[in-house]
């Protein structure tokens, strides 16, 4: 991806968030240059990698294949120093953008659609093999409902709407043609994206950055050291 797409991405992400009246924290809106005089009081942001996370999975194609995140807390599965048990992330997600099948080894999450358009996840189970399991039910929960659908089922998330996403369970997601772009929340155990994604098809996670003019902001593998 050309840094000049992660900046107008980002912009145009701040500019939605406002919009939403979602107040966003200050390291959050951190230049460049601010990083360079951020010491280990701040140790907790780089090491947990919170902030600004944008990828298109490899694709080459943002719009069609990709997803803005910002992790806005975290704790850390192999640091004993970061005791937090969960983290909170907010996502953006435009009309038929696509995140790809994926699944987690170890972390549970709710998926909270705050407002914009609908979300639509497709859900099926995971084999003991890791493969995708295309013949059993899969059981929901969604906002105190448990319930049971077929394999393969699209759930429709309007605003204000979650889904709790298993460990182990296939989903992918995307917004609803025609219902616009979507704010969400993901309420989860410790995160961590470097280990704990199982992608159904070889996906790109982190993008190689084409440097054609400066960051506006750094994304969460970015930051320097202190």
């Amino acid at each position: 991806m050309k840094r000049s797409e992660l900046n107008k991405i980002m912009t145009d992400a701040e500019k939605f968030i406002t919009e939403m009246k979602f107040r966003l924290p200050e390291f959050v809106r951190w230049s460049p240059d601010d990083w360079q005089n951020k010491g280990h009081e701040y140790d907790e942001i780089r090491d947990n990698m919170l902030g600004w996370d944008i990828t298109d999975f490899g694709s080459g194609d943002y719009k069609k294949i990709g997803l803005l995140m910002i992790t806005l807390r975290n704790g850390n599965f192999n640091d004993k120093r970061y005791v937090k048990p969960y983290a909170e992330k907010l996502l953006i997600v435009e009309e038929e953008q696509i995140t790809p099948f994926h699944f987690h080894w170890s972390k549970m999450e709710d998926i909270i659609n705050r407002g914009g358009g609908n979300l639509l996840v497709q859900v099926y189970n995971s084999l003991p093999d890791e493969e995708m399991d295309t013949e059993s039910d899969v059981t929901v929960m969604s906002d105190g409902r448990k319930y049971s659908v077929k394999a393969g089922s699209i759930i429709k998330l309007t605003p204000g709407e979650s889904i709790s996403i298993q460990c182990g369970m296939y989903h992918k997601f995307w917004g609803e043609k025609g219902t616009g772009k979507i704010l969400l929340g993901e309420v989860s155990k410790v995160n961590d994206d470097r280990v704990d994604n199982r992608f159904y098809e070889k996906t790109g996670r982190f993008p190689e950055i084409e440097e054609d003019e400066k960051p506006v902001h750094l994304l969460s593998n970015e930051y320097p050291t202190v």
